[in-house]
């Protein structure tokens, strides 16, 4: 797998091909993120014989992923691999797993991920360790539109402190929003008092069974957030008291009441995420977590030189201060960065920060539970020709984003940069009934919401 020798073979047009021909006939298509949506994008172009290269800030493919390596997801194993990648593995005899089964994120990365890197055709086209820091139009800053379309994307990687450049003739960015967390304080805003506390606050997913056990056990643990990565936090929490009965566990909520974060439990049609729900709403009921509901976060603190902190807050107007936490987990949500993307013409949503054209289809204010209606190129769509923002990062901060979605907007897109308008227009999607309704795209509203009796409970 290369790291270095791909970036310095693909940059430099001959003199004798017109600029415009040598775009469209010899610059890669440049994927950003070794991710599943980013492999599959490679496969989908590979398909279409189209010549790709893959840039992963990481030192190995799925590397966000392996961050919560010890946690299942949600879904079989039928609904997170991609057809065309699917296709290319069983062509070097893959051994497919069980498609009803459930992963964990380190056997996605272990049996299917990593091998679908070393096939021949995506082995030497992967750059890991090089980290994308800028990416333009040659010769051609953001202001200027004339002869835009026909200059090719030029980007700045950092490869071992070393800057190198490359072009490529389309850009596809698959770095997803992992790694960029939202803070605990409740309006969304990153205070000082809070990043100087990094040594008490983790954000995302500690291994608290496994490598993180000396870390939270016999501890004052708060989690802070209600959806699906708090709930897993909690039940290793409880798992862990269990046998460290001094472990305390509080968990903090903006819900007004905790029963709307239990989910659709054995309604929902994605069994192991309603297991999910029905677990916590026993450990609650049983009084191993001490939930604050309606609690609005407001600042971290450390007080007289301690070596806790305290959470302050509000409930429902009156000021609350939960003293002497030896650790806070923190599952808010993550939200994406745009910085490498600023030299070029994007359209993002304010609100959600996800791709403009299909916020309203993602809005978690008006989608909760499988309404979320398919979309592909057409949507995903940039003002920067042969730009496209897709997977998790499509959807900006909204928590509502499925990984076989992600491999939908793919396919869609290669077969629209391969001439294949046809397919890139059809919606191949597959998902299960998700929530506690089934909804047909055909019973949800003008304003995409639900129509009564079809959704939520």
């Amino acid at each position: 797998m290369s790291e270095f020798n791909i970036l310095s073979t693909c940059c430099k047009p001959s003199s004798a091909i017109e600029e415009n021909d040598y775009i469209e006939k010899e610059l890669p298509i440049a994927i950003i993120g070794a991710g599943p949506v980013g492999l599959a994008a490679a496969a989908h172009f590979i398909q279409y014989k189209q010549k790709v290269i893959i840039l992963e800030a990481g030192t190995e493919v799925g590397a966000n992923i392996l961050t919560w390596k010890h946690i299942k997801l949600f879904s079989q194993w039928k609904y997170n691999i991609d057809k065309a990648a699917s296709t290319l593995l069983e062509r070097y005899g893959w051994e497919q797993p069980n498609l009803e089964e459930i992963p964990t994120g380190k056997e996605l990365v272990e049996n299917y991920l990593i091998p679908l890197s070393k096939i021949p055709e995506l082995q030497e086209v992967i750059a890991l360790n090089t980290k994308v820091i800028s990416i333009a139009k040659k010769n051609t800053d953001k202001m200027k539109t004339a002869n835009r379309e026909n200059v090719p994307f030029v980007i700045y990687t950092e490869y071992k402190g070393t800057i190198q450049v490359l072009e490529a003739r389309a850009v596809i960015d698959a770095t997803g929003t992992w790694g960029n967390p939202n803070p605990a304080n409740s309006n969304g805003v990153w205070l000082e008092s809070e990043k100087s506390l990094k040594d008490n606050i983790f954000y995302g997913l500690p291994d608290i069974l496994g490598e993180s056990i000396k870390r939270y056990k016999n501890k004052k643990v708060a989690v802070i957030g209600s959806g699906h990565s708090a709930i897993n936090a909690l039940l290793e929490l409880g798992i862990l008291k269990e046998k460290n009965p001094k472990t305390e566990i509080i968990w903090i909520i903006r819900k007004e009441r905790v029963e709307d974060a239990y989910g659709g439990e054995e309604k929902d049609a994605l069994e192991a995420r309603g297991l999910l729900g029905s677990r916590i709403h026993g450990l609650v009921d049983k009084g191993i977590v001490q939930v604050h509901t309606s609690f609005r976060v407001d600042q971290l603190i450390k007080r007289n030189n301690t070596s806790t902190l305290n959470i302050i807050g509000e409930v429902n107007g009156v000021k609350l201060e939960i003293e002497s936490i030896d650790e806070v987990i923190v599952n808010t949500g993550n939200r994406p960065s745009y910085s490498f993307l600023n030299e070029l013409r994007t359209k993002v949503d304010f609100a959600t920060e996800s791709v403009e054209a299909i916020s309203p289809l993602i809005d978690p204010n008006l989608h909760s539970c499988g309404t979320v209606r398919p979309h592909g190129e057409k949507e995903l769509r940039q003002p920067e020709k042969n730009l496209y923002i897709v997977g998790s990062k499509s959807y900006g901060r909204a928590p509502t984003f499925l990984m076989a979605t992600g491999y939908e907007q793919v396919r869609s897109i290669a077969a629209f940069m391969a001439g294949d308008i046809e397919s890139s227009e059809k919606v191949e999607l597959d998902l299960p009934e998700t929530g506690v309704c089934s909804v047909s795209f055909s019973n949800i509203t003008t304003n995409n919401s639900c129509e009564t009796n079809s959704c939520c409970s």
